[in-house]
């Protein structure tokens, strides 16, 4: 599956399929959590929430590209990423395009 940010796909023409998403939820269990609270006293990189966020960011994508699938796609163009925090510990991330189907 073939994933641009751009609008277009250069020397391609295609069939405008829709939207296509996918998303996840994800924490940490307690014991990172306090320990990386300690970590935002002394400044750094909270390595666990990275490692968290690069997996959320994965499993959105991996999600959106099935969806794509199922309705014919062969690329999506105009992807995006976008997260929220839905409460302390645990963000949503969104992974977001416009499937199309190449002529």
């Amino acid at each position: 599956m073939l994933i641009v940010t751009t609008e277009m796909i250069a020397g391609k023409d295609y069939e405008t399929l829709g939207l296509v998403k996918g998303s996840t939820i994800q924490s940490k269990n307690i014991g990172k959590d306090i320990g990386s609270s300690f970590k935002t006293l002394v400044g750094g990189e909270l390595k666990s929430y990275t490692k968290m966020m690069d997996e959320a960011r994965a499993l959105a994508t991996k999600r959106m590209v099935e969806e794509a699938q199922g309705i014919g796609a062969d690329a999506i163009v105009s992807f995006r990423y976008a997260s929220s925090s839905i409460m302390a510990g645990a963000a949503e991330v969104i992974a977001y395009g416009t499937a199309v189907k190449l002529k």
